[in-house]
């Protein structure tokens, strides 16, 4: 056992079987972006080895050549299996879904067949940064929705939100984050049937991105929006990508409730076959047989959670962190340090730390930065002391 884990054994989790020289011999973005002397915390990426189980089924499907175009629902059915046994939910109906290459790609095309470059998209800021990227360059215009100080949906704001939107376009679109990236905020069942009533009350379709719903931590539920009263019009993403790490094998399935089938099925042929065959296999495996190993992985990251909010108080108290429900992603308040509206750069400018800039994410991000814990203990240390350090530097400057 160890401390600086909480207790977690180290054998039993995945975030404590590489070390940095280790992980400096990655090409990934994460480990590729920075010179070597940079310890990054920044991009969704994991500090993992893959579980057995998808290393395995991918091993297995190189050895046989089977390395062509993805087909069948056997990613859909293991989702669905995922979903009875991990959130007690029966509502994936393998009909009603689509595999698409992943799940950014999947929002654009579900833009595409439920709305018009004229319409406008609700989001709840700050969020995840491509939002604003893939949403623009689609020419839909952006409302934003800022989130309450509590980090929770604002339902006045978003009702103000779906207000200006339906003055914009015919159909306009809310495109939800859940579990919220960059708060880590697991929304209740209560908050998201608000959420659908107040939707079907101006005219709204709701897109939910759920890529992170695997990754929820002990005490909190996360709830399908699909699951809730008024969804039914509704669509949603998900893929094992985040929680198994497996962004570089692409593959997600978008989800459609039984009034949005019809919308889902107009989705073209050739997005549906871009997904990586060996991509939709290994997610398969995670979903099917990687179980025991997200298991291991959520202890490490509720250990790692509550081991960031001892290291911020201990050598950067000035910084505020509200530990997320879900997600392996740390909110940054960092407005009291001084260190102006972007403070990443500083720790990346002083302390050699790569963070996400808290203003990419939008309306309440300036003075935040986003940090990925999902890395071992001691590079976590390692991090938060190299941006004390930073943060002495600027502020004596």
């Amino acid at each position: 056992m160890s401390s600086m884990n909480g207790g977690t054994s180290r054998a039993a989790n995945p975030l404590c079987h590489l070390s940095l020289d280790q992980l400096q011999l990655r090409t990934s973005e994460k480990w590729h972006a920075f010179p070597r002397d940079v310890l990054p915390l920044f991009v969704a990426e994991m500090d993992v080895l893959l579980a057995e189980s998808v290393v395995r089924a991918i091993t297995d499907a190189v050895t046989r050549g089977d390395t062509g175009y993805p087909a069948g629902t056997a990613y859909a059915e293991a989702l669905a299996e995922f979903a009875r046994k991990r959130w007690d939910w029966e509502g994936i109906s393998v009909e009603r879904t689509a595999m698409v290459p992943d799940v950014m790609r999947g929002i654009v095309e579900i833009l595409d067949v439920i709305s018009c470059p004229a319409d406008a998209v609700v989001i709840s800021c700050p969020v995840y940064a491509p939002f604003y990227h893939f949403v623009e360059h689609t020419g839909r215009r952006i409302e934003e929705a800022p989130l309450g100080a509590d980090q929770r949906l604002d339902f006045a704001a978003l009702e103000e939100a779906f207000e200006r939107a339906a003055q914009h376009g015919p159909r306009p679109v809310y495109l939800l984050c859940s579990p919220h990236n960059p708060t880590g905020t697991v929304h209740t069942a209560n908050e998201l049937a608000t959420v659908a009533a107040l939707a079907a009350r101006h005219g709204i379709r709701v897109v939910s991105d759920e890529i992170h719903a695997p990754l929820v931590m002990p005490g909190a539920v996360f709830v399908p929006y699909l699951s809730v009263p008024g969804a039914e019009n509704g669509m949603a993403l998900m893929s094992a990508s985040k929680a198994w790490n497996l962004a570089g094998l692409k593959a997600a399935v978008a989800l459609a409730g039984p009034a949005a089938a019809d919308d889902l099925a107009r989705i073209p042929a050739w997005v549906q076959e871009s997904p990586s065959h060996l991509g939709v296999i290994a997610h398969t495996a995670a979903l099917r047989d990687g179980t025991s190993w997200l298991d291991d992985l959520l202890d490490g990251l509720d250990a790692n959670r509550r081991l960031l909010a001892d290291l911020l108080t201990e050598h950067l108290p000035g910084i505020r962190y509200q530990p997320g429900e879900g997600t392996y992603l740390a909110w940054l308040d960092c407005r009291n340090l001084g260190l102006g509206d972007d403070p990443a750069a500083v720790f990346l400018g002083h302390g050699k730390v790569a963070l996400n800039s808290g203003p990419s994410f939008g309306t309440g991000g300036a003075g935040h930065a986003r940090l990925n814990l999902a890395t071992s203990p001691e590079l976590l240390a390692e991090a938060v002391r190299r941006m004390a350090a930073a943060t002495a530097i600027a502020t004596a400057c």
